[in-house]
């Protein structure tokens, strides 16, 4: 890879359910991603391993003497509790993306999301949430992963809410009602960014359309 381009560390957070997840593959997967050797930040996690997730891809699985221990070493860039799971990103692979001029994507909750853009100022913050009725269509997405227990959805489901009322502490708001579209969305503003910096403003909503379609 060429050192002499900077490299870039997108942060991409959402709500369970807001498909922050979704546009990270779709992203790796793109012509852009694939052409530039985009990378994606693979965190550590206590929370049981799911059927269709394999170790190493979504997350590295740990149980909670390795997570603390590894806390305690400063081997995470961040950590933080959520949903009664830890949750943390590896510090290494993000230095070494920017030092060889690599992007790497990170799809974190909004915790994770602004203590990293704490400790890397540089990073673009992109906060994705579901189309309107937004509430409606967030409890429609996590019902239909069937991933979760009708109490751990609603737990999820109120934690989202509360989670998308911090939308406007992030650069970009990108509404995923079409995934390819909010793909593309997306792409553009990592393409583009820093020139087209301007926050809250995707999709022809300000901050105060964006609250009132949140409810």
């Amino acid at each position: 890879m060429n050192s002499s381009k900077p490299g870039k560390i997108v942060i991409i957070s959402s709500p369970s359910g807001g498909g922050k997840t979704s546009i990270c593959q779709r992203l790796l997967d793109s012509p852009t991603g694939r052409r530039e050797g985009w990378l994606f930040s693979v965190s550590h996690t206590t929370r049981p391993k799911r059927p269709n997730e394999t170790e190493g891809r979504e997350y590295h699985f740990v149980d909670r003497d390795t997570y603390h221990r590894l806390a305690s070493q400063g081997y995470f860039a961040e950590h933080f509790s959520v949903h009664g799971h830890c949750y943390g990103t590896p510090r290494q692979p993000l230095d070494q993306a920017l030092t060889e001029g690599r992007t790497i994507l990170l799809d974190v909750d909004y915790q994770g999301a602004l203590k990293l853009k704490d400790l890397y100022p540089e990073a673009i913050t992109i906060f994705v949430l579901p189309p309107p009725p937004v509430q409606q269509s967030l409890r429609d997405r996590l019902r239909r992963r069937g991933t979760e227990s009708p109490e751990e959805l609603e737990v999820r489901f109120q934690n989202a809410l509360n989670e998308m009322k911090q939308f406007a502490k992030f650069e970009y708001v990108v509404i995923n009602q079409v995934l390819e579209e909010a793909v593309n969305q997306v792409l553009s503003i990592i393409e583009r960014h820093p020139d087209t910096r301007h926050p809250c403003r995707i999709a022809n909503l300000d901050v105060e359309q964006i609250r009132s379609m949140i409810g």
